[in-house]
């Protein structure tokens, strides 16, 4: 089985309905995982995304904050979620298609502007949020599966377009980079997009701040697809389409994708 997957954080699946089937349209991944979804699932526009041929679809939503949803071409079922921090929220959602591989839908706590767990909770939150996750990589070590989704965290210097005068800002600081890579050591995930892009600058965030954000290109690579080692070699053709960061009313987050040949 070939099939391409997605990762985007849409920031609201129902103000964006339409960046979501012109996606769908345009590029036809067969799965597409979406991440602040700001939905409850009875409210999610599922039914256009069926028109287009996304027949399967799983998720988990709340009123006005978070939300995944994982939508396929492909026949897969729901595999459940994980709470991992103990938050309430709806980040975390994954499916099994039929050729056994997990996908596992992830929008990791953004962890606020200050970065520290005394001044800040929802840092401590974030910081939690990456150990639970580690730790049930290491109670149940992932085999056959993808990881993806906003994780905000560019770990890497070229993740991000200033390594130094990010060193202080939240979803770069060495402590967050030291829990992303606890999180990936634990459960020995290959991070896919590195895996094919090995070297440059590559971003997948641009702040709606920015006046003029590709002329800035003040970006983060905050959005990631992880293979486990069993099937990392199985992956290619990364790409983050950085042309839908300019569409119009857009998500400050461009989609990644990766093929997989299962």
């Amino acid at each position: 089985m070939t099939f391409t997957l997605a990762t985007w954080n849409i920031n609201s699946v129902r103000l964006r309905e339409a960046l979501v089937s012109r996606l769908l349209t345009e590029e036809m991944p067969d799965i597409l995982c979406l991440q602040e979804c700001k939905s409850p699932v009875e409210k999610m526009p599922l039914e256009a995304f069926r028109a287009l041929g996304y027949g399967w679809c799983v998720a988990r939503g709340q009123k006005g904050y978070n939300g995944v949803a994982i939508l396929s071409k492909l026949p897969l079922v729901d595999a459940g979620n994980h709470d991992f921090a103990d938050l309430g929220h709806a980040r975390h959602v994954s499916a099994t298609l039929e050729n056994g591989v997990t996908i596992h839908n992830c929008y990791v706590p953004a962890g606020g502007d200050i970065p520290d767990r005394e001044q800040n909770v929802k840092f401590g939150q974030k910081l939690d949020y990456l150990t639970r996750m580690r730790d049930w990589c290491r109670e149940d070590t992932p085999r056959k599966a993808i990881l993806v989704g906003d994780l905000n965290i560019a770990p890497r210097e070229d993740d991000v377009w200033n390594h130094k005068a990010l060193l202080k800002i939240v979803s770069h600081t060495p402590i967050e980079v030291d829990h992303l890579n606890a999180l990936m050591e634990a459960g020995g995930w290959i991070d896919v997009t590195r895996k094919d892009i090995p070297e440059g600058r590559l971003y997948s965030w641009w702040s709606y701040r920015s006046p003029d954000w590709d002329a800035a290109d003040k970006g983060r690579r905050l959005d990631h697809i992880w293979a486990s080692p069993d099937i990392a070699n199985a992956a290619h053709g990364s790409r983050i389409l950085r042309t839908v960061r300019g569409w119009e009313q857009p998500s400050d987050h461009a989609p990644v994708f990766a093929t997989f040949d299962l």
